[in-house]
């Protein structure tokens, strides 16, 4: 009779534990932090996903933007927040695996006080140039670089496009200058106006311009080609085996959130990311839909942010 009433208990207690969770899962409103100000794939994104999760979990979804240098203050907003789901933010390679060696004081830790939910989005830059720069692929910049060692000025709007640059000048062994800009449209302009040379950012932010003929298109920094400029070969094709910079979006929890409200994030997230007008609006921006588990997605960070301190390091990049 005693141990029936102990087995009763338990039960009783793991049901309400059980309700308890689902409940809280369900019912608590979200808000997604969005490193940035709107506009753009880190404020786009967060922003077609919210109508669908709003639906699928039947509760207010709202995105909330914290833009500052780097996205650091969103990201140490979320890895502050109490653990229970009802505070998520956007992360980006900036965010996680750049910052985690470009800040010599980050105060959050990109792998320890974050949950990763999944990465929804990736896609690389490009390289492009003005149109009167000798050069029209990656293999002849180099040659045109090392030709006119420290001649060239290469535009930075952002610390993902200095590693990348870093990273370019790094294997290639070329000298380029690094001007510093504050954002992607006072660079593009510059290197417009004949200011600077060249620049390495996403082709969403050119892609006016390319048309336009005010800027050409040298190569893509993604393993592949992509789909809306496949004549554009990759830099790893044009003599720089290996060579990969990619861009990737995802969201994050804060450490300690359980990990049932994680999974069920993730699967209504990648439920989201099917649906045919988010899928075709990500395609048009030239982003690769990923929708990876928690586990794989961390396991991304992980990679990244080593991969980006050997440049940072090795390219003597300024660290803040």
């Amino acid at each position: 009779m005693r141990t029936y009433s102990w087995s009763a208990l338990l039960i009783s207690v793991l049901i309400g534990f059980f309700c308890n969770a689902i409940a809280q899962e369900l019912t608590k409103p979200l808000t997604i932090v969005v490193p940035t100000a709107p506009g753009g794939l880190n404020d786009i994104i967060p922003r077609l996903l919210s109508v669908k999760l709003s639906e699928s979990l039947r509760q207010n979804v709202v995105v909330e933007n914290r833009p500052s240098a780097n996205g650091v203050v969103a990201a140490d907003y979320v890895a502050r927040a109490v653990p229970d789901g009802s505070i998520i933010g956007v992360g980006n390679s900036g965010t996680h695996a750049v910052n985690a060696t470009l800040y010599k004081k980050l105060p959050y830790d990109p792998v320890r006080d974050f949950a990763p939910i999944t990465q929804f989005a990736e896609n690389g830059l490009v390289i492009v140039s003005h149109p009167a720069v000798p050069a029209n692929t990656v293999a002849e910049l180099i040659a045109l670089a090392k030709k006119r060692k420290g001649v060239l000025n290469a535009a930075i709007a952002g610390a993902t496009g200095e590693v990348a640059t870093n990273a370019l000048k790094l294997q290639a062994g070329i000298d380029m200058t690094n001007v510093p800009y504050k954002g992607g449209p006072p660079a593009i302009i510059a290197i417009i106006s004949g200011e600077v040379d060249l620049t390495i950012t996403s082709y969403a932010t050119v892609i006016q311009q390319v048309k336009a003929g005010k800027l050409k298109v040298l190569g893509v920094t993604s393993t592949n080609r992509f789909a809306l400029l496949p004549n554009v070969p990759t830099v790893a094709e044009s003599g720089l085996p290996g060579f990969e910079i990619i861009m990737w979006y995802g969201l994050f929890a804060p450490a300690r959130t359980p990990e049932n409200i994680v999974r069920r994030l993730r699967d209504e997230v990648v439920k989201g990311l099917n649906a045919p007008n988010i899928r075709q609006r990500l395609l048009a921006e030239n982003c690769d839909i990923i929708g990876s588990t928690p586990e794989e997605f961390g396991a991304k960070v992980k990679r990244d942010v080593e991969k980006f301190r050997k440049v940072i390091l090795e390219s003597g990049m300024p660290r803040l």
